[in-house]
């Protein structure tokens, strides 16, 4: 991706900061605020972060009038342009340019941490997107350095494809027969034998269940228990209290009116 140099962006604004000269490093321990004036500062004024390309500048203005008091080109960060000092998180060291060749070293300090952390967080997050683009124009020069992903078969390769394997196929066999009640099997179809024995073509026949009366219903199970057996037994039922529920006949009831049998037979 082709870089606009001449668009500059804003980073980063602080209304207030402090510049202060430092002495010249000690040792290779590195910088610290505690050994300079901090109640005396060189300069205070506004700090400006702008970004031009993939290079960041600080710059050091008039907080009233806008002019420039100092800047700083950074390259890259963290680096020798931008360096923290060992004993606080508020001041940094800086490299600030003329522009003739010149440069300096000067203490650079904030009144309160949140503004040197968001000093911090502005060039980190700069210079991290610089090298995100570096590594993209890379692989947009190079785009066979990629690896491919190759998705075809090879030679003998083979794919297979299970269909229905999980699918349960209905019992097409008729309803199971339902016992009935009382534990006893149900009557045997027409003319079928039973333990051997074929019933007599005018034997009892079973009686349908809805045309079938209480006491039809318990003669026909008695018949079928003994044909069970093997055995084919006639003989009259039980007595009537326990297998005929129907009520009696006319025939057979007795007559209301015991004078009436008289009364009919009259004289001969």
């Amino acid at each position: 991706m082709a870089e606009d140099d001449s668009y500059e962006s804003m980073l980063c604004v602080k209304p207030e900061v402090h510049v202060y000269k430092i002495p010249p490093r000690a040792s290779n321990r590195g910088y610290r605020a505690a050994d300079w004036k901090l109640d005396e500062p060189a300069w205070s004024g506004r700090m400006k972060i702008t970004a031009k390309g993939k290079k960041a500048f600080i710059k050091l203005e008039d907080r009233n009038t806008g002019e420039l008091f100092a800047q700083a080109p950074v390259e890259e960060y963290p680096g020798t342009i931008v360096e923290a000092v060992t004993d606080s998180s508020r001041y940094f060291v800086i490299r600030i340019e003329d522009g003739n060749g010149r440069h300096a070293f000067i203490g650079l300090g904030f009144a309160d941490r949140g503004d040197s952390f968001d000093f911090n967080v502005a060039l980190q997050d700069h210079f991290k997107w610089v090298k995100q683009e570096g590594e993209l124009a890379k692989l947009e020069a190079n785009p066979s350095t990629q690896p491919k992903l190759d998705l075809s078969f090879k030679e003998g390769q083979t794919i297979k494809i299970s269909i229905g394997q999980n699918i349960k196929k209905k019992d097409g066999g008729g309803a199971k027969a339902r016992p009935t009640p009382g534990g006893l099997l149900p009557p045997p179809p027409s003319g079928a034998k039973v333990g051997g024995v074929t019933p007599p073509p005018g034997g009892h026949q079973p009686v349908p269940a809805a045309q079938a009366t209480a006491g039809d219903l318990q003669l026909t199970c008695w018949h079928h228990f003994m044909l069970l057996l093997g055995h084919l037994v006639t003989f009259p039922p039980p007595a009537a209290t326990l297998l005929d529920f129907g009520s009696p006949s006319p025939a057979t009831q007795p007559s209301a009116d015991l004078w009436g049998d008289f009364t009919a037979a009259g004289p001969k």
